[in-house]
């Protein structure tokens, strides 16, 4: 029968010439196959789509308001708010008129931290905002989705540039 599992010997197996090792047709007819399990490859975190709508975000938030704003997605560390302080600074000369949204899916943890110049146009409380509604996308699975509404939440608060 095609599809069997032949025992020419004793305790050797030949392999199936459709299925390969692993396969044999039960007494029913069905064909049983058992296949080694393997991770996918790694792959980058977002689709191309979703990362046209995340630049688009961040192109139409920074050049609406004349902030910087700048995501940060991965681990914090043990002290959260401190090491998003310090990727806030590493944006160097433009820090102060800058916004960066630090996200650590893996700690469950989110970070708002504001420039001088742009804590000026973005309360305390329109950021916590923006974190509840992220927060909340993200409990559904949409992390870009949530990334985009505090996006547009931080620039419709902060307003359009001013005009010097």
């Amino acid at each position: 029968m095609a599809g069997d599992l032949v025992r020419h010997e004793p305790d050797v197996l030949v392999e199936d010439p459709e299925h390969g090792y692993g396969a044999v047709r039960t007494i029913s007819g069905r064909v049983s196959v058992a296949k080694q399990h393997q991770a996918p490859a790694p792959g980058l975190p977002f689709s191309t789509v979703a990362l046209t709508r995340l630049d688009e975000a961040l192109t139409l938030s920074s050049r609406a308001t004349g902030i910087g704003f700048s995501v940060y997605l991965g681990d914090l560390g043990a002290d959260t708010r401190a090491r998003a302080e310090e990727l806030h600074a590493a944006i160097g000369a433009h820090s102060a008129e800058s916004v960066l949204i630090a996200v650590s899916p893996g700690q469950r943890r989110v970070e708002i931290v504001t420039g001088t110049e742009s804590a000026r146009r973005l309360t305390d409380r329109g950021c916590n905002l923006a974190v509840m509604s992220m927060v909340a996308s993200f409990k559904e699975g949409d992390l870009v989705g949530g990334l985009v509404s505090a996006l547009r939440m931080l620039a419709d608060q902060a307003g359009h540039a001013p005009k010097h």
